[in-house]
């Protein structure tokens, strides 16, 4: 971790909180870039937590208990890529549902070692703004910590992993 300040995990969720934000910033700034590509991915992540983390824009290299094989990520994030490219051109889904549908596998992908589920829904949000669809607010609540919300959130994904995307899609407009 970057900064030596932090002593608990409140204040990890605020500092992260706020370079977030940053990163939104960055997304919305760059107006002309390709979103749909690894170097967008990887440099949305570091900007999202590259004061928090020194790895921050880095894959896994490590299994977790979520995610794909580390040596799949790169397979999979372009087979993800390519897709989401191939859902625009040709009209397959609703602005709102291909980038719920994005979201929901670059969360199984998990890339990175922590932050996944916030960049997976910035990466969304940035699809929505970038295709002029109707923003999403995925359940106006705070989806780090524990809570009812993110019970919702989990859930719905679970959902999403049994090829049922409606609580997920529902989740992502509440």
């Amino acid at each position: 971790m970057i900064p030596s300040h932090i002593t608990t995990q409140a204040q990890l969720n605020e500092w992260e909180q706020a370079n977030v934000l940053k990163g939104q910033q960055w997304a919305s700034s760059r107006r002309n870039d390709d979103i749909f590509t690894e170097d967008f991915c990887r440099k949305l992540h570091k900007h999202m937590f590259g004061k928090t983390w020194t790895w921050a824009g880095t894959f896994r290299t490590a299994e977790k208990n979520l995610g794909v094989d580390p040596l799949q990520i790169g397979v999979q994030l372009r087979l993800l890529l390519d897709d989401a490219r191939y859902w625009f051109k040709h009209d397959t889904y609703s602005v709102a549902e291909a980038a719920v549908r994005f979201h929901h596998r670059l969360v199984a992908i998990h890339p990175f070692p922590n932050g996944n589920g916030r960049h997976a829904r910035m990466m969304a949000d940035v699809i929505v703004a970038r295709h002029k669809g109707k923003y999403l607010t995925w359940g106006r609540a705070d989806l780090v910590s524990a809570g009812e919300a993110r019970q919702r959130y989990i859930a719905a994904l679970q959902h999403a992993d049994a090829h049922d995307m409606g609580p997920l899609l529902e989740f992502a407009r509440s």
